[in-house]
């Protein structure tokens, strides 16, 4: 799994502060989105050039370590 922090940076003066991929303003929130709608990855890099194929794998890995954080976000059984 790809070491996020390589890859994905958060900067008050970029973005307000909301964590991106490393020296672009594409936000993880867009990358994760794009995935989540279905995107590729060749669609992905399509849309925002500036990207490279590790910033996406970054703000998977990203993800996934959030998505173990339970006290983030518990959910209800049933």
């Amino acid at each position: 799994m790809a070491d996020w922090r390589e890859h994905l940076a958060c900067d008050p003066r970029i973005c307000g502060g909301r964590i991106c991929a490393r020296g672009t303003r594409v936000l993880v929130t867009n990358i994760l989105d794009s995935l989540a709608e279905g995107a590729t990855r060749a669609e992905i890099l399509g849309s925002y050039p500036s990207l490279t194929p590790e910033h996406i794998e970054a703000a998977m890995a990203y993800a996934a370590e959030l998505a173990r954080e339970e006290s983030l976000l518990p959910l209800k059984a049933g």
